[in-house]
């Protein structure tokens, strides 16, 4: 009952938040240079000014500003994301039909990141000073340093155009009309570089976080009380470090969220991923406000929803903290 006390209030802080967001989208579109009508009138080389009258009735603009802002805000409500003018469609279902492939990618290189920096952070903690634990610094310091749109290239220059065991570009093969495991095989093969792209920077980020947390909660006095009642290493690390030194790694894990949807959009755009990253470059591109700041609200509304199971897992992994 308390915990859904607790995510009813987290819920509820949220909102704020989230309306925060639709009011920063409206100002950002209004306080743009111009408006859809001019853009498009503009473009097609007819901009009289009863052409323009009518582009701006179709799209509402000759409406009052708390009319516009009132309609916008219930159109969001209704989860009514606008309309893109340069791609003639609905906002809603240009970014639904990018949202699979970004998922895929996202999730793929962020579990991959979490998983492999929480086991060689301990790795390298468990093993102080030792050759392992120095090889894994290196690793972590060269991969943390390395920009990740430079990586994506030299592995398309050594593993596509060198080697030719990975495809350069795309989601799967054009035409090759897989089927079943053939297609699974056929979409992760085209998946491996990107995801690594992404994911080898926060990988670096959380095997460091994870090391210096381990080593520090190995010095705490609980510790020292659980060697000195006769308990395993194994069973310390197991049943009393881990659990508080993936703390500060779900912190940042939750933190870094914002990041890694920012850097999806390179890699996206540098392996030709068909994602929400490539449609919002093509939308800065082009200037359709409308769709760009979709994919942001987007954005923003998926990192709320992060940090609050950030929050739900912090509670699972302390005790202490109250709800």
């Amino acid at each position: 009952m308390r915990f859904a006390r607790y995510m009813g209030y987290r819920l509820v802080t949220a909102l704020p938040v989230i309306f925060g967001i639709i009011v920063l989208n409206f100002l950002l579109i209004h306080l743009a240079p111009g408006d859809a009508a001019s853009v498009l009138a503009g473009e097609s080389g007819a901009a009289t000014p009863e052409y323009m009258d009518a582009l701006r009735h179709k799209f509402g603009l000759d409406q009052s500003l708390g009319m516009q802002f009132l309609t916008y805000v219930s159109n969001m409500a209704h989860f009514n994301l606008g309309y893109s003018y340069r791609n003639d469609a609905d906002v809603s279902s240009l970014i639904f039909e990018r949202l699979g492939p970004t998922s895929l990618l996202m999730l793929t290189a962020f579990g991959t990141a979490v998983a492999l920096g929480i086991i060689l952070g301990l790795v390298a903690a468990t093993g102080r000073n030792s050759w392992r634990d120095n090889i894994i610094s290196l690793i972590s310091l060269v991969a943390y340093a390395t920009p990740g749109f430079w990586l994506g290239l030299m592995m398309i220059v050594i593993f596509s155009i060198g080697l030719g065991w990975l495809p350069t570009s795309g989601f799967d093969t054009v035409g090759a009309g897989h089927e079943g495991w053939a297609e699974v095989w056929d979409v992760a093969r085209h998946l491996v570089m990107p995801a690594v792209s992404l994911a080898l920077f926060y990988l670096a980020l959380y095997a460091r976080l994870m090391r210096a947390s381990v080593l520090e909660q190995t010095g705490m006095d609980y510790v020292t009380t659980a060697r000195a009642k006769g308990q395993t290493e194994r069973r310390i690390m197991t049943g009393h470090v881990l659990r508080n030194a993936l703390l500060p790694v779900v912190t940042i894990a939750g933190v870094q969220a914002g990041n890694l949807i920012g850097g999806s959009i390179v890699v996206e755009t540098v392996f030709g991923w068909p994602g929400i990253g490539t449609l919002a470059f093509n939308a800065l591109q082009s200037r359709d406000l409308n769709l760009l700041l979709a994919i942001f609200f987007m954005s923003a509304c998926l990192i709320v929803v992060i940090n609050l199971a950030v929050d739900v897992i912090y509670v699972m992994l302390d005790p202490r903290m109250e709800i």
